[in-house]
């Protein structure tokens, strides 16, 4: 695993316990409701960007290349 994956990884981790963090105290604190929306559209960025620097890599690209697309891309995904 390249170094950049290994970061994107780790700031993934980051926002996936910080998203726990903030469905716990959703309905005691009103400000976590708008703070997890962000947290879960930069959770898409990140895995989107990892699928795109992967999917570079198996098909022989230049991971580096791989960029963060903005959330009205990565949000309208269906999965």
């Amino acid at each position: 695993m390249e170094k950049m994956d290994s970061s994107v990884l780790a700031h993934i981790q980051r926002l996936v316990a910080e998203e726990h963090h903030l469905l716990e105290q959703r309905d005691a604190n009103p400000d976590a409701s708008k703070r997890l929306s962000q947290v879960q559209i930069e959770l898409d960025q990140c895995w989107d960007l990892l699928r795109q620097r992967r999917a570079l890599r198996e098909f022989g690209g230049d991971p580096s290349e791989a960029q963060a697309r903005p959330p009205d891309v990565v949000e309208k995904y269906l999965g």
